[in-house]
């Protein structure tokens, strides 16, 4: 996916989260080529990438339609993933080499970049590269998948997390404690510290919701 590609799915991600589009509204992918002053192309294949987030649902006959994500599945979801990356976590922390973790302290320090310059969308992309980091290390393509696939659907809330006020701070300590329990060999703490990481529960989840529905109630006003 170009650079160009990822700006224009992120730029309709955006619209459905914020409310600009609402649920159940169709997207036109006429109206929509014109207003980006593109094809009806790449509208359509970032349309059906949406889809395979949950975001964007295609009715047969129909078109496509902003859905909905439901706070229940939203942690439902975010749970699963949490276990699932510190399952990768512990695999990382038990089979790391040296160049492993030079690798994993260099994505660590782009992260630190990323959240300096206090674009969130940098720091989710640069964020992306050192869970994928671990993944790799990690081994295990069968987890590797069922991450790929939840993680799509996850995409967008994970953004918008990301701009709540002093949470890429705050995930970057956790990534200190993270890359320091690999670094030790620690599968246990590894796990641990990956789990409390990904997952959003308790105030953090409250404020993913918070700001869903302050930045919905802005469009709408």
């Amino acid at each position: 996916m170009t650079k160009s590609e990822t700006s224009l799915r992120d730029a309709l991600e955006d619209r459905i989260l914020t409310g600009m589009i609402r649920p159940g509204e169709r997207l036109d992918e006429a109206a929509l080529a014109h207003e980006f002053n593109v094809s009806r192309t790449p509208i359509r294949q970032a349309l059906f990438q949406l889809a395979a987030t949950g975001l964007v649902e295609h009715i047969p006959r129909r078109g496509a339609f902003a859905a909905e994500v439901g706070p229940q599945k939203l942690s439902e979801m975010f749970e699963v993933i949490a276990e699932l990356e510190s399952l990768c976590a512990r695999n990382c922390a038990r089979r790391a080499t040296a160049l492993d973790v030079q690798d994993l302290t260099a994505l660590h320090r782009a992260c630190a970049q990323a959240a300096g310059s206090g674009d969130s969308d940098a720091y989710y992309y640069a964020n992306e590269k050192f869970h994928a980091a671990i993944r790799s290390i990690g081994g295990n393509g069968f987890l590797h998948g069922e991450i790929d696939r939840l993680q799509k659907r996850l995409q967008a809330y994970r953004r918008l997390q990301l701009r709540a006020r002093d949470r890429m701070a705050s995930s970057l300590e956790e990534h200190e404690t993270i890359v320091t329990a690999i670094k030790s060999g620690d599968s246990n703490a590894a796990a641990a510290a990956m789990r409390g990481h990904v997952s959003i529960q308790g105030d953090r989840f409250a404020d993913l919701l918070a700001t869903l529905s302050r930045t919905q109630a802005g469009h709408a006003a």
